[in-house]
């Protein structure tokens, strides 16, 4: 049966635990009505934890937090197991009642009198719990093979303008074969020019002095 006065949260109590270090926790009360409520914390084991506030008033639809601190454990208890439970006890009260108005009186039980009651277990939890491993470096990987993947997809641009270079240096050589070529058939002519006069067995150049 849940509670209609006080609503508690957390449903179990998960106490950090560290050998010999103090550790705490918070719970939060949340009235549900439109009345004030007065409450009290109880525990099985008082030495061991100290609960401030333990006992208080939530005013209507408001909220209150309770931190719970235990004390330095000396040792990790077997299976890592606690037995210890908290008990909230909660009662609706006069409108105005403040925190020096609740007396033990309040929480005793009796005919045609409602009293509330949530019982917590203390959870153990580590106080450091070891870092995840982090997934990531696969979907990294597979994110930076999409990216080479996609750059490579997108070759469009730089093929046309490779083809556009290998085509210009392929007009280049043409360009200069032909240029060769005239320089060659140039030569050719010239030297046709140069003969043997018969008569003085001289060599007779005839030189070209137009372009």
């Amino acid at each position: 049966m849940s509670n209609t006065l006080l609503r508690v949260c957390p449903s179990d109590l998960k106490m950090p635990f560290e050998v010999k270090k103090h550790s705490s926790a918070c719970l939060e009360l949340v009235n549900r009505t439109d009345r004030w409520v007065a409450f009290k914390v109880k525990t099985t084991n008082p030495r061991k934890y100290s609960v401030r506030p333990a006992s208080g008033v939530v005013q209507p639809r408001g909220s209150c937090g309770i931190t719970i601190t235990m004390q330095a454990p000396k040792e990790v208890p077997p299976d890592y197991q606690c037995k210890d439970k908290f008990l909230v006890q909660s009662v609706a009260a006069a409108e105005g009642t403040t925190h020096k108005g609740i007396v033990p009186g309040m929480f005793s039980k009796a005919p045609g009198k409602l009293v509330e009651e949530f019982k917590l277990r203390v959870v153990y939890v580590p106080a450091n719990p070891p870092s995840p491993v982090p997934e990531e470096t696969e979907e990294d990987d597979g994110s930076l093979d999409s990216d080479v993947d996609h750059e490579v997809g997108r070759p469009s641009t730089s093929n046309c303008a490779a083809g556009q270079g290998h085509t210009c240096r392929s007009q280049a050589s043409d360009d200069e074969g032909d240029s060769t070529s005239k320089l060659e058939s140039r030569y050719a002519e010239e030297n046709k020019m140069v003969s043997e006069r018969p008569d003085t067995g001289c060599l007779y150049i005839r030189v070209r002095t137009g372009k």
